[in-house]
């Protein structure tokens, strides 16, 4: 008893119970974004606009989906970012819009035209746009900081099951399709996917030569008669890039992949995942390695679909 009395009146039973009752006091974050600038908030942020699809993937991935108050007309997935606001393009935002939401963050584009003014408005801004697997990983890591997520339940967590299903995908393309050549057309252009881009890299472990050498950039504009000189033995974009479900370039009909159908022309939804350097780039290696197997279980070369 007298142990006890001395513990309370040393004021120890009151700090305790405080440490107990209440929960720690926010922890500011920092990180540097990729434009090498140093961001810091007094705490995680709550309110938090994405103008970039992948950054929104990233950030639900993560478990922060109910963070988010606002997103570019762009972000499509999961199925809450239709609930929000829409505040308008990645590159060239309604800021009054974004203001008007308040937000702890906002998530940009290193493209986006509106991050000084942004900024000059007190708004907070990190910059991210990752255009590699490896970059994708820094993005996550970047974000599991920004929600205080030790990384073995963010970053690490997420990463894990896209490296496990990216080799279940690697180990479903067929033999007979291993080693050709690819052109994939990222956007039209037209915009090709580069050895060096994370789609050229999804490509690599799905053990496919991506016609488009490391040395053109990431995601090249290419004259359409360069691809036909080049000559590749798979053709891939998706339906907005070739409305028809074929390449409509000139020449290109004489193309021996085209007249061999050996084409993967992948549907709006499937495009969406393709491009989008985040959480579902095992979902797009996988979309293409069915579009493989369809490819070379086909006697006749028939065009491959997407679905």
């Amino acid at each position: 008893m007298k142990a006890m009395a001395k513990f309370m009146a040393s004021g120890a039973l009151a700090s305790w119970l405080l440490g107990v009752a209440l929960p720690v006091a926010a922890q500011s974050v920092q990180i540097t974004d990729a434009r090498g600038s140093k961001v810091q908030l007094a705490k995680s942020p709550q309110r938090i606009v994405s103008l970039l699809p992948s950054l929104t993937e990233s950030l639900c991935a993560l478990g922060g989906c109910e963070r988010l108050v606002g997103v570019d007309r762009y972000s499509n997935w999961p199925a809450h970012t239709k609930t929000l606001p829409v505040v308008g393009g990645g590159l060239d935002p309604n800021i009054e819009s974004i203001v008007a939401l308040k937000p702890d963050l906002v998530l940009a584009s290193m493209a986006s035209r509106s991050i000084g003014r942004m900024e000059a408005l007190g708004l907070k801004v990190v910059a991210l746009e990752p255009r590699t697997h490896a970059e994708a990983r820094v993005v996550l890591q970047k974000l599991g900081v920004l929600l205080n997520l030790p990384p073995a339940q963010g970053a690490d967590r997420v990463w894990s099951g896209i490296e496990s299903d990216m080799a279940k995908a690697a180990a479903s393309v067929p033999e007979k399709i291993r080693g050709q050549r690819v052109y994939f057309e990222a956007s039209r252009g037209p915009f090709a996917a580069g050895e060096n881009s994370f789609i050229g890299e999804t490509l690599t472990q799905l053990h496919l030569r991506n016609v488009i050498e490391a040395k053109l950039g990431p995601f090249p504009r290419i004259n359409p008669e360069y691809v036909v000189k080049l000559d590749p033995d798979i053709l891939m974009a998706g339906e907005r890039a070739w409305k028809t479900g074929v390449p409509e370039y000139p020449g290109w009909s004489q193309m021996r992949a085209v007249k061999q159908g050996a084409i993967c022309a992948f549907t709006p939804e499937q495009s969406d995942v393709l491009v989008r350097p985040g959480p579902r780039m095992a979902e797009g290696a996988l979309i293409i390695a069915r579009c493989l197997q369809r490819l070379a279980g086909s006697a006749t070369g028939a065009q491959g679909k997407g679905q």
